[in-house]
């Protein structure tokens, strides 16, 4: 094949702007080849290289004394004490998921599963993330199918619990919905393997499926904005294969077993490129590849598409040359590729051989540590008007708002899609807060939440981030863990816009606050840039995912309500209705300010909770929907009634910050108010769980009408 030459057009079709263009050839010197220009692509895009965001990032706090690493490698790492870790990650598959939603949501779980068990994991939890435009948009319907078919049959053959997520629809996402998706997996504590090259002359060996021409330029695409050429780039999504990933998985914890493994890199974005230059930059090498030694499934691969190529089920190691044998042995009998494909080399050199020709060769470092790195103009969010007044509304009619809204319904459709229960351990099922995963052979269980409410984020996007980390910090505390670190998956829109750049700012300035004040480090996470479609960008959506430890899974709060439980509101109600899910769903507003978030309440909040574990049966967290649609779902879950006393609007959906809603017999009541007195916090009783109603400010329901109506919501939609 004839490589093109370099021209204007080719150079933009690779997303290099001028500026960076000059600066590779003051770089290398001299034009690049075709192959070389498409590796600065993939390394400089906005998706490999954070280009826009690595400096506001380095300000996140990512250290503590639980964090043994950081950002940086494939996925964070935590200690959970006896010698064991906690290894999670997030990130998003956006734009692969729009384009072609099966295979784009599918490989995004491959792809997570990947960064995890890279790093010597065992996977044992997935949680997903997901955002759609209104329902009543022509690609929502496709979309939100392919996608949870996508999750799930990926999960569901790997075997892995899927034990949370969240979903929601706005029509600021009709033309770029968003698919984050999380992992975590248990290691023991002094068996992380890490992807940092070291050592000259070592063998670089490619492991698993064979390269194919699935996913050429799929960085490069995540890293624009989408318009009217779409459907052009639809080869650029992976097409996955879970059982390939399983045989993956056992094949690479064996091999790590042996004692061969030097470092280890997951072929993700970039493929091939980000893999090798990744590992050599880290350890200061050079690396040489012989790309003939590449196994392929297609004919007449060029240097340029194998290099590019982000077809899944793949990973690249370096490896101690004396215990070849041995790990050529193991990937043999789990029938997958096992070539040895290229060399360190002491030189700051990437140098890539094909067909007994050069096709790059460049400096390394220059590919990666070296990116470009842009301090972007930005602005400062404007403050929101003040909210105008809120009609007084009958409780139940609001209530049922909710419940029949696509936000706020029983997400059983699709949590049913998933298997939650593979691997015996799962202790919480999706639905109902944090999820909960024990440690086996242990009494200690890991619990899991994913959270963010854009509206707020729109409006405030200080508060919007503190609220993200915040709600985290609630879900893990409702079931009694203790929170332990964050990851987060940033999604905006383009950030050569200063608007869309100034949202991205004050959020992360709220996520690091309170990260520091719940004492929530940030150890792995993504960015994804560009969400947007003909200059129309999303909801500014930064996803927090959190990791707390139950010490003892019998102290964990799991039990249900009750009938004749007393209903307590730990926290202030002030009845706060900006930016609140009624607000929206009732009124179709989106008025007003976002709830401030008090960090120091919402420490001494759930301090409270964890210290007051033995008398709290039942707790959620108070979020979206306030106390009503809190009360609700406590009550539908445990199929009792309940009667709420309050009858004002702003004290039933107010979404005023740092409250759980609690449920204990009248006895543990009492020991909770006098504790809560001791400890400086609000607590108050607000109603009682009791009959077959829900009755509220003296207007009632069937709880059977309600949940019927919830349950129905989704299917009447996808199904």
């Amino acid at each position: 094949m004839t490589e093109p030459s370099i021209t204007p057009d080719l150079i933009a079709a690779h997303g290099l702007n001028d500026d960076e263009y000059q600066r590779i050839l003051e770089i290398i010197g001299r034009t690049p080849t075709w192959t070389e220009l498409g590796i600065f692509s993939a390394m400089w895009n906005e998706h490999c290289s954070y280009k826009s965001s690595k400096t506001h990032l380095r300000k996140l706090p990512t250290t503590g004394p639980q964090v043994i690493c950081g950002p940086g490698e494939n996925a964070g790492v935590v200690d959970i004490g006896d010698g064991q870790a906690v290894i999670f990650k997030m990130e998003s598959h956006n734009h692969p998921s729009y384009i072609e939603p099966y295979q784009g949501a599918a490989t995004g779980v491959g792809g997570i599963l990947r960064d995890v068990f890279t790093m010597g994991a065992r996977p044992i939890a997935a949680m997903n993330a997901l955002s759609f435009g209104e329902t009543s948009h022509p690609k929502t319907r496709a979309l939100v199918n392919g996608v949870v078919a996508g999750i799930g049959g990926y999960g569901n053959c790997f075997g892995v619990p899927t034990v949370g997520g969240e979903m929601r629809f706005d029509s600021a996402y009709n033309g770029n919905c968003l698919v984050n998706a999380f992992a975590a997996g248990l290691a023991d504590a002094d068996k992380i393997f890490y992807s940092a090259a070291s050592g000259i002359g070592m063998p670089v060996v490619y492991l698993g499926a064979k390269t194919g021409r699935d996913g050429v330029g799929g960085a490069t695409m995540a890293s624009a904005e989408f318009d009217e050429t779409i459907e052009e780039k639809r080869p650029t999504v992976q097409v996955g294969d879970p059982f390939t990933e399983k045989r993956l998985m056992e094949a690479t914890l064996e091999l790590m077993a042996t004692g061969a493994v030097i470092s280890i890199q997951d072929m993700g974005a970039a493929g091939l490129t980000c893999s090798a230059v990744e590992m050599g930059d880290k350890g200061g090498l050079g690396v040489k590849l012989v790309l003939d030694r590449v196994p392929v499934r297609e004919e007449a691969m060029t240097a340029y598409e194998m290099m590019l190529s982000e077809s899944q089920e793949r990973m690249l190691m370096v490896l101690k040359p004396e215990l070849e044998a041995e790990a050529k042995a193991v990937f043999d009998k789990w029938d997958l590729d096992f070539a040895i494909v290229g060399e360190t080399i002491a030189e700051d050199r990437f140098l890539i051989e094909h067909e007994g020709e050069i096709k790059a060769d460049l400096p390394l470092s220059k590919l990666s540590s070296e990116a470009p790195e842009y301090d972007r103009p930005w602005v400062p969010t404007e403050a929101p008007e003040p909210m105008s007044d809120v009609p007084e509304i009958d409780p139940i009619d609001g209530l049922k708002a909710l419940l029949g809204s696509p936000n706020y319904s029983a997400r059983n459709w699709v949590f049913e899609q998933y298997d939650s229960q593979v691997m015996a351990d799962t202790i919480r099922t999706p639905g109902a807060g944090a999820g909960v995963v024990r440690v086996h052979g242990s009494s200690k269980a890991l619990a899991f939440s994913s959270d963010v409410t854009p509206r707020y984020v729109r409006a405030n996007p200080v508060e919007g981030g503190k609220q993200a980390v915040a709600e985290c910090y609630r879900n893990l505390t409702a079931v009694g863990a203790k929170p332990l670190a964050t990851t987060d998956n940033l999604n905006f829109g383009n950030p050569e816009k200063p608007e869309i750049m100034g949202q991205f700012v004050g959020a992360l300035d709220g996520i690091g606050q309170a990260c520091i004040a719940l004492d929530m480090p940030i150890v792995s996470g993504n960015v994804s840039l560009y969400n947007e479609t003909d200059g129309q960008p999303i909801l500014p959506t930064p996803t927090i995912g959190a990791v707390g430890l139950i010490e003892d899974v019998d102290q964990a709060i799991m039990d249900y309500a009750r009938d004749g439980h007393v209903a307590l509101v730990l926290g202030e109600t002030e009845g706060h209705l900006g930016c609140s899910a009624l607000l929206a769903e009732v009124f179709n507003r989106t008025d007003g300010d976002a709830p401030t978030v008090n960090l120091d309440a919402e420490r001494a909040h759930g301090d409270f909770i964890r210290d007051n574990l033995d008398w709290i049966k039942c707790c959620a967290d108070i979020s979206d929907g306030g106390l009503a649609l809190a009360a609700y779902e406590m009550a539908a879950a445990a199929d009792v009634g309940m009667v709420l006393d309050a009858a004002d609007t702003p004290s039933l959906f107010g979404e005023d910050q740092a409250r759980y809603l609690i449920a204990c017999n009248f006895d543990q009541a009492e020991a909770l108010m006098v504790a809560a007195g001791r400890a400086g916090v609000p607590l108050a009783s607000v109603g009682r769980f009791t009959g077959g109603d829900v009755v509220i400010g003296g207007v009632s329901a069937p709880l059977e009408e309600l949940r019927a109506l919830s349950d129905a919501t989704l299917p009447g939609l996808f199904a």
